[in-house]
C-alpha cells in the first residue's frame, strides 16, 4: 500500500483529485465545541486514517460528513456534493440524501435488522432505496458476501453470528450501494482480538483494491500499514497530518507524541 500522501492513479502516478473537501468545519452541541473550524481533504482512492485522544471530535466528523449531524459553520463536500452550514432546510435535505448514497458507513455498532437474514440485510437499502430488481441485488450481494467471507451464512440472522461475523456483514451491506466514499467509524471497538483481525483483513483488502475511505481507529499498527495519510485529530482540530511513516516515526506536534506515547504504551 502505498504512504506516500497522496493517492496515485494507475497511469501516470499524478496525484487523484480530492473527493472530500472539507473546509472549516464547525460542529457544537449546545455551548460545547466539538469541531472548531476543521479543514480536511481526502483524495480519490485514498485511504486516510483519522487518530486521536476521546473527545477531540473523531465520529463527531464521519457523522458531519455523511449528513447525520447538522453542522453550524463551514462546509463539506463529497464526490462533487457540497453541503454548507447555511444551506436552507429543503437544500440541505435534498443534498444530504445524495451525500448519503455516496458515502457508505460502518459503525462501532453493527446495526442488522435482527429479523432479516444476512442476505436480507445486504439487499434491503439497493432494492428499496435504489430500486435494484431483487435478482441482481442477490447477485451482488453474494458477491459481497463471498468477498467479506460470509457465503456460509446467508441464510444465518444476526443473532447467530458472532460480532466480527456482523460487522463483516456490515461491510458488505454498505459496499452493496457501491458508494464512492467508505466510512468507517471504530469498526473494531466492540470486538475482541480474534474478531478484530477478521474485520481489518477485509478492510486491508479493500483499501489495496483502491477504494476511498475514511477510518477512525484506535489500532496503529493498521493504521500504519494501510493508510496513505494520518490525520491527527485534538482539540476538535486537525493538529497534523502526514504520511504515516512520519507521524509515527517523526510526529510533529506534542499532541501527537502524547497520543502514540499512550497508544503504542498500552
Amino acid at each position: 500500500m502505498s504512504t506516500d500522501g497522496d493517492a496515485l492513479d494507475g497511469q501516470g502516478g499524478e496525484p487523484q483529485p480530492a473527493i472530500i473537501e472539507v473546509r472549516g468545519l464547525v460542529k457544537r452541541h449546545g455551548a460545547v465545541s466539538v469541531l472548531r473550524g476543521l479543514d480536511l481533504s481526502v483524495r480519490r482512492g485514498e485511504v486516510a486514517t483519522i487518530i486521536g485522544p476521546s473527545g477531540s471530535g473523531k465520529s463527531t466528523f464521519l457523522r458531519c460528513l455523511n449528513g447525520l449531524e447538522r453542522f453550524q459553520g463551514g462546509s463539506v463536500a463529497v464526490d462533487g456534493l457540497k453541503v454548507e452550514a447555511d444551506d436552507p432546510p429543503a437544500v440541505r435535505t435534498r443534498t444530504i440524501r445524495q451525500v448519503c448514497r455516496r458515502a457508505g458507513m460502518v459503525f462501532q455498532s453493527f446495526n442488522l435488522f435482527p429479523h432479516r437474514t444476512v442476505l436480507e440485510n445486504v439487499i434491503e437499502a439497493p432494492v428499496g432505496v435504489l430500486g435494484l430488481p431483487r435478482e441482481r441485488a442477490v447477485e451482488r450481494a453474494r458477491r459481497l458476501l463471498d468477498r467479506v467471507g460470509m457465503a456460509d451464512r446467508l441464510d444465518a440472522y444476526p443473532r447467530e453470528l458472532s460480532g466480527g461475523q456482523q460487522q463483516r456483514v456490515a461491510i458488505a451491506r454498505a459496499l452493496a450501494m457501491e458508494p464512492p466514499v467508505m466510512l468507517f467509524d471504530e469498526p473494531t471497538s466492540a470486538l475482541d482480538p480474534r474478531m478484530t483481525g477478521e474485520v481489518l483483513s477485509v478492510m486491508a483488502d479493500l483499501a489495496g483494491d483502491g477504494l476511498t475511505m475514511v477510518i477512525v481507529t484506535h489500532a496503529m499498527h493498521f493504521a500504519r500499514k494501510v493508510s496513505n495519510t494520518i490525520h491527527v485529530f485534538g482539540d476538535g482540530r486537525v493538529v497534523e497530518s502526514g504520511p504515516p511513516d512520519r507521524i509515527f516515526d517523526e510526529p510533529g506536534h506534542e499532541a501527537t507524541r502524547s497520543l502514540l506515547a499512550e497508544v503504542l504504551a498500552a
